[in-house]
């Protein structure tokens, strides 16, 4: 069992990037929710894996504008963890990291059986200690939700999340199956299992542009993030500045935050498709003509910033786990 983190001293709010810690207001122009590196036996023949390549959509979003990039790509989905400094170094953005877990569907079940035996202290290892025992500290938890509703995975991975929440003050990003179930995800992270709202980050509600959905997340303190735009099977960009602006309207503009959610190779830039830069150089300035520059820049900035800030514990948590428990069986997929 993980214990708060406060009981083992606190430092003043930081991000923690693969490259350290920094301070909130040093993170820049932000993509909330992105992927360098991405695999999954739902998306055959479409990994994310190539440094070279990532390292050239880094490099794209860098001359668009942007400074930092939070990769939600979790546990056991080929993370890239051991790449992710270099390129931090060698292009100039700032990348968060992720530690958690996905939806049962992205795993072989011996994974998710073996994870099992001690998932929120592998998640708080990872955070405090490094991915793999070595590699760098994750700055956020991501989990998953199901298509309106939670299944018995979802309910355990967030208890997991929330554990480590507790041991290490991180932010829970949180997949919304094609945008839906943020009030049941509130529910559980924010309900039963007591996670200050502002802790919470609830990902792809652009996906489902229910304004009434939209309102009541943002009235309990959570992040609400709208990622993933000119995703074809998504005819939703459309809706976007009028889900923007009346969130702003009704007081609600520190909660929203802006991401690009590239994840197939198809979709990079480098490959011919919008990838990351696209959110600076299109999506940014398309939101700006609906709700001015400054809006959309604080969106971007100051936003990320505090969604992403923890008062991490100053030294390893005693409960964290150096070993990797997914290494052993596959080293590729535990990163």
């Amino acid at each position: 069992m993980v214990t708060p983190a406060t009981a083992h001293g606190a430092a003043a709010p930081a991000v923690r990037t693969v490259l350290g810690d920094i301070a909130p207001e040093d993170l820049g122009v932000c993509n909330a929710h992105d992927h360098l590196f991405l695999r999954s036996p739902r998306l055959p023949g479409q990994e994310l894996d190539d440094p070279g390549a990532a390292a050239a959509e880094l490099g794209a979003f860098r001359a668009a504008g942007g400074a930092a990039v939070i990769q939600w790509t979790p546990y056991g989905m080929g993370r890239g963890a051991a790449e992710l400094p270099d390129l931090a170094r060698e292009s100039g953005v700032r990348i968060v990291a992720a530690t958690g877990l996905h939806q049962a569907v992205h795993y072989a079940p011996e994974v998710l059986e073996r994870v099992r035996a001690d998932l929120a202290g592998m998640f708080v290892a990872e955070l405090t200690v490094g991915i793999g025992g070595t590699g760098p500290r994750a700055g956020m938890i991501k989990v998953a939700g199901g298509f309106h509703g939670l299944d018995r995975h979802a309910r355990y991975t967030m208890a997991a999340a929330a554990e480590a929440q507790r041991a290490t003050g991180a932010a829970i990003g949180v997949h919304l199956e094609l945008g839906t179930g943020a009030l049941d995800v509130l529910d559980l992270l924010c309900g039963e299992l007591a996670i200050p709202p502002d802790r919470v980050i609830l990902g792809h509600l652009n996906r489902a542009p229910d304004l009434v959905v939209h309102r009541a997340a943002a009235g309990t303190g959570a992040y609400l993030a709208f990622d993933g735009p000119s995703q074809a099977h998504h005819a939703t960009d459309w809706r976007l500045p009028e889900a923007l602006a009346a969130l702003a309207g009704a007081g609600f503009a520190d909660r929203i935050l802006l991401g690009g959610d590239t994840t197939t190779a198809d979709a990079r830039s480098v490959n011919g498709g919008p990838g990351m830069p696209h959110l600076l150089r299109r999506h940014r300035k398309r939101l700006e003509l609906a709700l001015g520059a400054d809006l959309v820049t604080h969106f971007l900035t100051a936003n990320p910033a505090r969604a992403f800030a923890a008062a991490w514990a100053r030294t390893p948590h005693p409960d964290a786990r150096v070993t990797d428990p997914g290494r052993a069986a596959d080293p590729a997929a535990a990163v």
